[in-house]
């Protein structure tokens, strides 16, 4: 527990650090704690230090956990690569869904979302840098997507996600999340209630509250190097 606790309170130090230095308010990001691969009971450590986001990869391994910490007042994201087979299952067990890169998959979780639950908080995951090996909508087309999106009964469009390629230098961060910043700032301004631009994970995200993230995604500084189970 002390080492969970003294873990969160160094990222959120750092967080607090890089939103002085970027001149931007307090609180002005949020921290999304990456828990794939990782047990529930350290997700449970992490919570009762004072986290309550956390964002998975994997639906079957998301939902033991989910089924695990149903005490705790948590918020659910789902940041993988979104399949059509698992959209029911996504849409009724989730709170965000930032991963979503196509029209088909969008109106999937509508159309499943459970009418007892609120709409479920969408982010449309931009392919920043054109790479071949990541999802996401090429940035010549987000408009054309989140005006379709929009549309939706049962989602509510929050913003964009990113992941840009591997950066050598922080001036290739910088580069990378400002332009991610200015098609966030193109969205906004069609899109005025979106507010939500989650970029940065543990190694970049200085740079990334440089350039306006309002949700960073951390992993290994929460939690240590990556966990592996052992596969059955």
């Amino acid at each position: 527990m002390t080492n969970s606790k003294t873990r969160l309170q160094s990222v959120m130090n750092f967080i607090k650090l890089a939103e002085q230095q970027a001149n931007r308010p307090q609180d002005s990001v949020q921290l999304l704690a990456v828990s794939k691969t990782w047990p529930a009971f350290r997700l449970r450590e992490l919570a009762e230090a004072g986290q309550t986001r956390f964002g998975e990869n994997y639906l079957q391994e998301a939902l033991e956990k989910i089924a695990a910490l149903t005490d705790l007042a948590l918020e659910w994201h789902f940041i993988g690569p979104v399949q059509s087979n698992k959209t029911r299952e996504i849409a009724a067990h989730f709170d965000w869904v930032e991963s979503v890169d196509r029209l088909k998959i969008a109106q999937r979780l509508s159309d499943q979302r459970p009418a007892n639950l609120p709409p479920l908080n969408i982010c449309l995951q931009v392919n920043i840098d054109n790479e071949s090996s990541k999802s996401g909508v090429q940035p010549d087309k987000l408009m054309e997507l989140a005006a379709a999106v929009s549309q939706l009964d049962t989602i509510r469009l929050r913003g964009l996600m990113v992941i840009p390629a591997i950066a050598e230098t922080i001036e290739q961060q910088l580069d990378a999340f400002g332009r991610a910043q200015q098609l966030f700032s193109q969205l906004k301004t069609a899109h005025p209630d979106v507010d939500t631009l989650s970029m940065g994970m543990s190694a970049d995200m200085q740079a990334a509250i440089t350039q306006g993230s309002t949700m960073v995604r951390i992993g290994t500084a929460l939690f240590g190097e990556r966990h592996t189970p052992d596969k059955q």
